[in-house]
């Protein structure tokens, strides 16, 4: 079975990593599919987040990065993916989560949406977070791979 990982991605966390391997152990292909939404301007480019992503899960042989714009049901529909993964962190998550679960499905009738719950010590990560912590100086090696804490570190002293 083929799924999707949409997300931003920006930049990955362990916590993203985490739902990746446990997802490439039970599906036999993980499409990570990242936002390239054109309303925001991202820490990092659409290409970055994608080489990030390629470099942190080469290890795993059915993972496949890409990209998309526009509607995320249309971009699996493209795919032939009817499968869809997103992470729960908290109760906020899932309300938002749920909505956006049943709109793709309106879109998209053939959708379904599973929900992966993080495991307890990335429940309070989020790239949000990483990105702040890094602006401020602080260590973020426990939240965030080497390539990915030396990437966001060069962007920091270049000015964002």
């Amino acid at each position: 079975m083929k799924v999707i990982y949409p997300g931003s991605f920006d930049p990955v966390t362990y916590g993203h990593l985490d739902i990746i391997e446990r997802c490439s152990k039970k599906f036999g292909k993980v499409i990570i599919a990242v936002l390239n939404n054109v309303s925001k301007k991202g820490t990092f480019t659409i290409q970055e987040r994608m080489e990030l992503l390629k470099e942190t899960t080469k290890h795993l042989d059915n993972v496949e990065v890409d990209s998309f714009s526009g509607l995320l049901a249309d971009y699996a529909k493209e795919k032939g993916c009817t499968t869809m993964i997103r992470g729960l962190r908290a109760v906020s998550d899932y309300e938002i989560e749920m909505q956006m679960a049943l709109v793709n499905r309106k879109l998209y009738k053939d959708i379904e949406t599973l929900f992966m719950v993080s495991r307890s010590e990335y429940v309070f990560l989020s790239s949000s977070l990483v990105k702040e912590i890094a602006l401020y100086g602080g260590d973020i090696s426990c939240f965030v791979p080497r390539e990915v804490e030396y990437a966001l570190n060069n962007k920091i002293k270049g000015g964002i």
